[in-house]
């Protein structure tokens, strides 16, 4: 895979942490550290969305009369 230069601008703290994760052997370099964190936020947010998609796909009254099978007989549905 290719690979582009970029310039970022980062706090100072979070560099420190970096370049402790560097020095600890966490990560060859200040670029890996980056782009592994990069790397977990596209999955993470791959995951969020695959989850908003399914969400989607859920019908309110099909769920509500699942809920009540489920509970009838020990509480009520509340209103809302």
């Amino acid at each position: 895979m290719t690979a582009a230069k970029v310039a970022v601008t980062i706090e100072a703290d979070l560099l420190r942490e970096v370049d402790q994760w560097v020095a600890a052997g966490e990560f060859p370099n200040r670029s890996r550290a980056v782009q592994a964190g990069l790397v977990r936020l596209r999955e993470e947010r791959a995951k969020r969305h695959a989850l908003l998609r399914e969400l989607a796909r859920l019908d309110p009254a099909e769920e509500h009369s699942l809920a009540e099978e489920w509970l009838a007989g020990e509480t009520r549905w509340p209103s809302y």
